[in-house]
């Protein structure tokens, strides 16, 4: 079955760095789109961002664009969200997401589903 399993968030103070990763298996992971989606108390979950199943198109979000950065490794069946310039608003669930619609004007509703890690930005 599908697996999707996030790691690499925590707390972290506004202007920092944090790299998640998201490790992917039970399915062919070089056939599908990835991504990253949040989720703050009290909030609707949103995209964050995605990538193409071979890199070529990849999409942010207004608010995280110029601060975040979505690679993946085909090779090791991994995802990745670089964030930078981290702010009080990043804080959040984020999930790692599989199987959906990437352009580089929007992002569908994924098929699957990590369980999430914990980004907090705080002094």
């Amino acid at each position: 079955q599908v697996q999707l399993v996030e790691s690499g968030g925590g707390l972290v103070q506004p202007g920092g760095s944090l790299r998640l990763s998201c490790a992917a298996s039970g399915f062919t992971f070089n056939r599908y789109s990835m991504a990253w989606f949040r989720q703050a108390p009290g909030k609707e979950r949103e995209g964050v961002s995605c990538i193409s199943n071979n890199s070529g198109t990849k999409y942010y979000a207004d608010s995280v664009k110029g601060r975040f950065t979505i690679s993946r490794d085909n090779a090791e069946n991994r995802v990745y969200l670089q964030m930078n310039s981290l702010k009080p608003e990043d804080t959040a669930v984020y999930y790692c997401a599989a199987d959906l619609w990437c352009s580089t004007r929007t992002m569908g509703v994924p098929r699957n589903w990590g369980q999430g890690t914990q980004v907090t930005v705080s002094s």
